[in-house]
C-alpha cells in the first residue's frame, strides 16, 4: 500500500469541481481510495460563515462569560452561537464545547474552523458529509471510494488525528467478528474502522499546516474478504462514556 497527495490543486471556492480538479492532476486506478480533506468539500458547498451570521443568544452568552471566568480568555459568544446552532446535543459545555453535529459525529466545537478557511472567519463541516462523498465519486471517471476526512481530539490522548466524517463506495468498517485468530479462537467483538484508518493515513501525507494538499490517493489497499458494516458513530444506548459525561460537571482544579 501507499499513500499519496495529489499536487497542484487550487485553491477551492464555491461551486468548484473537486472530482475534476482531482483528475486533471492525478491518474486514478481501480485500486485507489480518495480521502478529500473536508476543508475543500465545505468551501466547494458554500460552507463559510461570519461571526456577524450568529447573533447570541442566552444561552452562548452564558457559555462565554463562563468559559471567561475559568480561563481568563475571552471567547466570543457569537462563534458559541455558531456551535450551538450546528450542534444537536451539546455533550460537554466546559471548559470547553463537545457537540454532536447532525450527520452524527462528535467533535470540539461542532467542528468548526477558524484556520484555512479561505479567507472566511469560520468553515463549517459539510452539512451531510457521506452525501459530498458520493457526490465527488460519481463525478469521478473511474469507479473508486471516496473518503471525506477531518482531524479530531480523542479521549485519553493528547493531539489530533485524522478520521473519516462521510464515506462513499465502501463500508465503514470491516467485521472481523466469527473469524479465527492465529490459536484458532473466535472473534467476538472486533470490527475495525476501515474509514478512520485510512483518513489517518491521508492525514500523515496531507499534514496540517499551509502545504495545500488536500487530497490524498491511497493505492493498492482493499477490503479484504470481511463482512462489512456501515456503523462508525455510536447511539447513545452503547456510548458508555457520553453516558457518564451527562452525570459530570466540571470544577476548576
Amino acid at each position: 500500500m501507499e499513500a499519496f497527495a495529489v499536487p497542484g490543486l487550487p485553491e477551492f471556492e464555491a461551486g468548484d469541481d473537486v472530482a475534476t480538479a482531482i483528475e486533471s492532476a492525478c491518474d486514478l486506478r481501480e485500486d485507489d481510495v480518495v480521502c478529500v480533506a473536508s476543508t475543500i468539500v465545505s468551501k466547494v458547498e458554500g460552507r463559510t460563515a461570519a461571526l456577524a451570521d450568529y447573533p447570541a443568544g442566552p444561552r452562548a452568552r452564558e457559555i462565554a462569560a463562563r468559559f471567561e471566568a475559568q480561563t481568563g480568555d475571552e471567547r466570543d459568544p457569537r462563534f458559541a452561537q455558531a456551535v450551538l446552532e450546528e450542534s444537536t446535543d451539546l455533550v460537554m459545555d466546559e471548559p470547553f464545547l463537545l457537540t454532536e453535529t447532525r450527520f452524527g459525529h462528535v467533535g470540539v466545537n461542532a467542528g468548526i474552523d477558524r484556520s484555512n478557511t479561505g479567507g472566511a472567519e469560520l468553515l463549517l463541516l459539510p452539512k451531510r458529509p457521506s452525501e459530498s462523498a458520493e457526490r465527488i465519486r460519481e463525478a469521478l471517471s473511474v469507479d473508486v471510494p471516496v473518503v471525506v476526512t477531518d482531524t479530531s481530539g480523542r479521549p485519553f490522548r493528547h493531539g489530533q488525528a485524522g478520521v473519516a466524517i462521510g464515506w462513499a463506495g465502501m463500508p465503514a468498517s470491516r467485521d472481523w467478528r466469527g473469524e479465527t485468530d492465529r490459536d484458532g479462537h473466535e472473534l467476538e467483538v472486533t470490527v475495525e474502522s476501515v474509514v478512520d484508518e485510512l483518513a489517518a493515513t491521508a492525514n500523515l501525507v496531507s499534514g496540517e499546516g499551509d502545504d495545500g494538499t488536500p487530497v490524498v490517493v491511497v493505492r493498492d489497499w482493499t477490503f479484504g474478504d470481511h463482512e462489512g458494516s456501515e456503523n462508525l458513530y455510536r447511539d447513545l444506548e452503547s456510548d458508555f462514556v457520553r453516558q457518564a459525561l451527562r452525570e459530570w460537571s466540571y470544577e476548576e482544579a
